[in-house]
C-alpha cells in the first residue's frame, strides 16, 4: 500500500542511534545513510519498497511532530512487540503506552505506543494470536 513513509528529525544522529537498533529487532535492514542530506532509510530484506526513512526535513524548516500522526511498524509476533518497546527506551525514545493486548482496536490486536527523541509517535504492533 505504501511507497515509503518519511519521518522529519531535529539530531540526526540522535534519530539514527534511537531508530538503527529498533528497526534491526524488527527485521528492517539499512538501505542507505547518507549524513551530507541527512537522511538514512531501511526496508524488509529483498524488497525495494516500502521504504521507512528519517531525516531533515526538506525545506529546511525545523521538524516539529503532528499532533495525531502516527507511524505503525510491524512485528512478527508479541515478543518483537516487546523486545522494541524496551529497545526504543534504552535509546532514548519515552513510553506513550506499555506493550499489550489492545481489544478495543480487535481481538488479536498487540501493541506498545513510544515517542521517538523527536517526539513523533510511533506504535509498534502485531494482529496475530499469542
Amino acid at each position: 500500500m505504501f511507497s515509503h513513509v518519511f519521518i522529519g528529525v531535529r539530531d540526526f544522529d540522535r534519530a539514527l542511534a534511537f531508530y538503527q537498533p529498533l528497526l534491526a529487532a524488527l527485521g528492517l535492514e539499512a538501505r542507505f545513510c547518507d549524513r551530507s542530506r541527512p537522511w538514512a532509510g531501511w526496508q524488509q530484506p529483498g524488497r525495494a519498497r516500502p521504504l521507512f526513512l528519517v531525516g531533515a526535513p526538506y525545506d529546511g524548516q525545523p521538524h516539529a511532530p503532528g499532533n495525531g500522526q502516527m507511524t505503525a511498524l510491524l512485528a512478527p509476533d508479541r515478543a518483537a512487540v516487546d523486545a522494541a518497546y524496551e529497545i526504543a527506551l534504552a535509546h532514548g525514545g519515552h513510553g506513550d503506552g506499555a506493550p499489550g493486548p489492545r481489544p478495543h482496536y480487535h481481538e488479536h490486536y498487540y501493541g506498545a505506543y513510544v515517542r521517538d527523541p523527536d517526539g513523533n509517535k510511533l506504535c509498534v504492533v502485531c494482529h496475530d494470536p499469542a
